[in-house]
């Protein structure tokens, strides 16, 4: 069984599209576990309207102590083997979770499966597809300009029992949980990558991570977080990344200079030919 996780406060707008969005997945073996902060609009009335009419809802509303919190509330809660968030503004593509079963037929105990998330901006227009084949903590350390690495709990699945390893989420991180939980299930987890879209994630005003971001405060909470990381690694991972680092820096340089001046990649492209 899956258990889909969905943590909420105040979420009116998008939680009975983020219902509806594992009613139409068609799935007969996924829970939808809604954890809700003790919300003040009408998101419960909402989901106690859904689960009465739907089994495969089960939910519970109390005060929190922030997202992660609810997450952890929601793993301890959830029946399925198979574990995944999704938020209340994000969506699944169609058919997404009788596939994830399929294949994790195939896979071995504590598996991490992602797949492709589609990023969608406010004018309902998809702004990039985010590919991360890359999942070994090295890569991921290069950070997001040079690896990118899973964006969205919708486009990854995994088996509950790496929980038993890794432990659950710092109660005390309401910015960057989710990468921590990325940069230590993938020293844990037998990873697969599969080039296919799971998931959509809405970056769009009034979300935490757009507000973050906007403010510039991401690269200050990611850089202790990937230096606490590096720090792991052993002499000889150090090095590889070492150079990793500086010719796909250097690469993504180029790149960046002949998009912003098109104009002179001609010549610079003859000027290596010769």
């Amino acid at each position: 069984m899956i258990s889909v996780i969905t943590p909420v406060y105040n979420g009116e707008s998008y939680i009975e599209s983020c219902i509806k969005v594992v009613i139409e997945q068609n799935c007969s073996d996924v829970e939808h576990l809604i954890v809700d902060g003790g919300s003040q609009d009408k998101t419960v009335e909402m989901i106690k309207q859904y689960a009465q009419k739907y089994p495969h809802i089960r939910w519970i509303s109390e005060a929190d102590q922030g997202q992660s919190d609810a997450m952890n509330k929601g793993i301890n809660l959830a029946k399925g083997e198979i574990i995944t968030f999704l938020n209340v503004d994000d969506f699944y593509e169609p058919n997404v979770l009788n596939r994830v079963l399929e294949i994790f037929k195939t896979l071995p105990e504590n598996s991490f499966l992602v797949g492709n998330c589609q990023v969608w901006n406010v004018k309902g227009k998809v702004r990039f597809i985010n590919k991360p084949k890359k999942l070994a903590l090295g890569d991921l350390l290069l950070g997001w300009s040079v690896n990118p690495h899973p964006i969205n709990p919708s486009a990854y699945f995994y088996h509950k029992s790496l929980h038993d390893e890794i432990g659950l989420y710092d109660i005390e991180d309401h910015y960057t949980m989710d990468v921590d939980f990325l940069l230590r299930v993938v020293q844990k987890a037998n990873l697969k990558y599969v080039d296919e879209i799971f998931g959509n994630y809405r970056y769009i005003p009034g979300t935490k991570t757009f507000r973050d971001r906007r403010k510039g405060q991401g690269k200050s909470r990611f850089e202790p977080l990937f230096e606490t990381y590096y720090q792991q690694l052993s002499p000889f991972e150090k090095v590889q990344f070492a150079i990793k680092d500086f010719w796909l820096r250097r690469l993504s340089s180029k790149i960046k200079h002949f998009i912003k001046h098109p104009n002179r990649f001609l010549p610079y492209l003859m000027a290596k030919m010769n």
